[in-house]
Formats: C-alpha cells, structure tokens, sequence
C-alpha cells in the first residue's frame, strides 16, 4: 500500500478536501425486488461510465477437487448466449467506443466495461443477457480450458516468486479455503469439465447473489430505472449455505521449500494478522497497515533504505499487509539476498527491522509522512471513475460497505506511533510465522514455454 509519492500540490488538495469534509458524498442506493444491489456514484467530470457487476462468489467457495472453477466460469461469460456469439460480446463494447474485462479473486469475481456515459443501456443489456442466459457447451469449455491451464504455467509454474507465494498459502492456511490458489491446482484442471462450470454458474451467478456499481457521468434515478428494465426480470434463487472452515489456530512455526529454476534464492515470511470486520473499532488494522507502510510504503522507507541501499544484504526486500477480505489475513515480509549474501542474511535483516520498530518505535515524522501518502492515495484513486467502482465494489464484497469509505481513511489519519509499536510487538510470534523458500535450480533446466493465443488477462 500507498507506494505512490506525491507533489506538495497533492498533497495539500488531499488535506484541503479532508478539511471540507467526507470524500465520499453522493452514492445512491438501492435494491431490486430480485435482491440485486445497485449503488451509483455521480461523476460528471467526463462523458464516461464505468459498469461493474460483482458476484459473491470467488475461490474460498469452490468445493475440493475442482479448485479453479470459479476463474474458468469468468472465461466462459465471454462464450455467448443464444443473443451473443462466442467472443461478440467484446466486439460490441469495442464498437460503442469501449473496453472490458473480468476478474476472479478469492472473495468475489468481477465483469466490467468502461464506455460513452449514453451507451450504458447497452452494456447493461449485455451483462443482464449473460447472467442468465449463458451457453456453457462441451465444444467451447475444451479449449477454453486448455486457454486456463497454460495461464497457470505462465504465470504459475513457470514463475518462481508466484510458485513460493502459492505454497507459502498453501502451507499458512491449512483449513481455511484460502490455501488454494485462485488459479486453481493443475491436477483439479485436469479432470474439470463443462458440467463443473454449468454447476457453478447455475449456483451462484442469480440477481440476489451480485451487486451492481455505476459510476460517472449518469443521474442515479435514470440508472436505477435502467437496472429495473434490464436486471429485473432475473430470477432470484436461494443460495447454499456458505460452509466455509475456520482456521484453527497456529501452534507453531511452518516452513516450505520450492526449488524452481530462478536466478536469485527468495524467501517470504508471513505472519497470521486480523482481519477488518469493523471500521471504527479494529485499530489494529489501522496501525498495522501503517507499520507496512513505514517499512516499505515509499521511496525512502525502512526495508529499502536499510537492507538494500545502506546495508547492500538484499537486491529487493518489501513488506504487505491488506487487512480486507471475508477470511483471514496475513501480512508479508519478503526479499532476494545481494551477491555474495544469503537467504538467511535477508530473514535476519527482515527481522530486524521488525524488532527495532518493537524496541524503539517510529519517529513522528515517519508517522506523518505514510499518512500524507495515504490521504493523497485516496484522492488519486477518487480522481479516476474505474478506482470509485473498484473501491465500492471490493469494500462490499468484503464484508465491509462503501460507507466505510470515508471511516477507513480517518481510521489511519488516527494512528499513533505508539499503536504502531504496540502491533509489532503484539503479531510477529514464531508460533504464527509460515516461511517459503526459493533455493533456486540452474536456468538451464527450465522446461521450454509454449505460448498460446487467446488468454484473457
């Protein structure tokens, strides 16, 4: 977070806007009697609109043994209806003078297109169509699945800093559904088939699992009345039961190795971390998003100066923390030894840091400045109509509302030095560590890369 620096100009319209009151003024509500949310956000500063529809359901609710369905289900929304042939869909927002994509994560699985403001009506058309009206047939689910599997190698397998990453949540969350990739295992897109897809798009794709975000250059009643006419009719259907495991708790240290054909060794270390359930209440999120930020949030901040600049034990060291989503979370430490230094060179140096800012706490100025960035951040994102609908949409698919915009931007403006401290101290316990490993093969044993058109991403 907050890895942008800004000029002295930002930064004082950021402080100027916060003096004059919420950010976050005009979204509009409302619900449809199918259960659909719609939330409008008014933006006339351009002839644009940005259309998202986000469904409930991402990875953490697929059942064992088809992991990836959810992500393979997105590719499929692009393989037509009995309106829409397969790969139209794009031809006809390309021709309006718009663009579009989709996306799956663990909470949730998005669709969007950004268009002309008075060529929404057919976009929403579009996206009302195949909600419920998708073909999922044998003929187009084989290549498509061909199209996911080799995502997986590109940008799984084939990528050794993504292959410890996947093992790292793999080994830290060994109950909660989060330990299986979003991409899915490669053995479980072995043996998926078009019946797994049209299962889950029977499921879970219904008006009163999805929410609907509009932001630019619209009224919202006209929206609302647009919503009516083109996702009204959807039938609502009951939703199963949502039998998501808890994660038990961690008992002690655990640790995997990946050994990969790489260039440099990498480790990454993980510690189990809260989650944001209340946004006036969990300052513990707050403070810790802070401590990320002073280790890694900017130019000068503390991993990079110390490890890499002055020290020279790392070629890249950062830190990650989110805080937002509907399991739990974990915050991130990470790096690559320099020449002639070690893996365990890095760990003690990340670990280092970490008990200095126990020992000592963070200076004032420190605090004030990854606030400035924050505020400044938010008013970035708020200057552009694709971050509004983001936003929106990923605080209310996980767990939290776009009301709490404005709570979680004050939550970190309230931050002291000492809740900083507190929070390192509190949440870096052995007991709770998961550590990866890359030890790195020789390059030369790379299995070649077979490239393949048509991936979406």
């Amino acid at each position: 977070m907050f890895r942008h620096i800004f000029p002295r100009s930002t930064v004082l319209a950021a402080a100027l806007a916060l003096a004059a009151g919420p950010l976050h003024a005009n979204p509009f509500e409302t619900t449809l009697p199918n259960g659909m949310q719609i939330i409008v956000k008014e933006d006339r500063r351009a002839p644009s609109v940005v259309h998202m529809v986000w469904y409930g359901a991402g990875s953490m609710d697929e059942a064992a043994g088809v992991s990836g369905v959810a992500h393979i289900l997105e590719h499929m929304m692009f393989k037509g209806t009995d309106k829409v042939g397969p790969g139209e869909f794009n031809k006809r927002v390309a021709a309006i003078g718009g663009r579009d994509n989709a996306f799956t994560g663990q909470d949730y699985t998005a669709y969007f297109q950004q268009v002309p403001s008075s060529r929404l009506g057919d976009v929403m058309a579009l996206e009302a169509d195949r909600m419920e009206h998708l073909k999922i047939t044998d003929k187009e689910f084989k290549p498509e699945l061909e199209v996911v599997k080799e995502e997986r190698r590109l940008r799984t397998d084939d990528e050794p800093r993504s292959l410890v990453n996947e093992q790292l949540m793999a080994t830290a969350f060994e109950a909660h559904p989060y330990h299986r990739p979003v991409i899915g295992w490669m053995t479980d897109l072995d043996t998926t088939g078009a019946e797994d897809a049209r299962r889950w798009y029977r499921t879970w794709y219904v008006p009163n699992n999805a929410r609907l975000v509009v932001v630019g250059d619209v009224d919202h009643r006209q929206v609302f009345e647009m919503a009516r006419k083109y996702y009204g009719a959807a039938k609502a259907r009951p939703l199963p039961e949502r039998r998501i495991t808890t994660e038990p708790e961690q008992q002690g240290m655990r640790s995997v190795v990946v050994r990969a054909p790489a260039e440099l060794p990498y480790l990454e270390l993980a510690w189990k971390a809260p989650t944001m359930r209340d946004a006036e209440q969990d300052r513990d999120v707050y403070a810790l998003k802070v401590l990320a930020a002073v280790l890694d949030g900017y130019e000068g901040a503390r991993l990079n100066r110390r490890l890499v600049r002055e020290d020279r034990v790392a070629v890249s060291a950062g830190a990650g923390y989110d805080g937002s989503g509907r399991g739990p979370q974990l915050f991130t430490l990470d790096g690559s030894p320099a020449p002639g230094k070690t893996v365990a060179d890095v760990e003690s140096a990340l670990r280092a840091e970490i008990k200095r800012i126990q020992d000592e706490g963070i200076g004032e100025d420190e605090l004030h400045r990854v606030k400035t960035q924050s505020v400044a951040g938010q008013v970035y994102k708020r200057d552009s109509l694709m971050g509004q609908a983001m936003e929106i949409g990923f605080l209310e698919s996980t767990g939290l509302s776009w009301r709490d915009d404005d709570k979680l931007l004050e939550g970190v403006r309230r931050v002291t030095a000492d809740e900083v401290q507190a929070v390192a101290r509190k949440y870096f316990s052995d007991d709770t560590l998961t550590r990866a490993q890359l030890d790195p093969l020789p390059v030369g044993d790379a299995k070649p890369k077979a490239h393949k058109p048509g991936m979406r991403h």
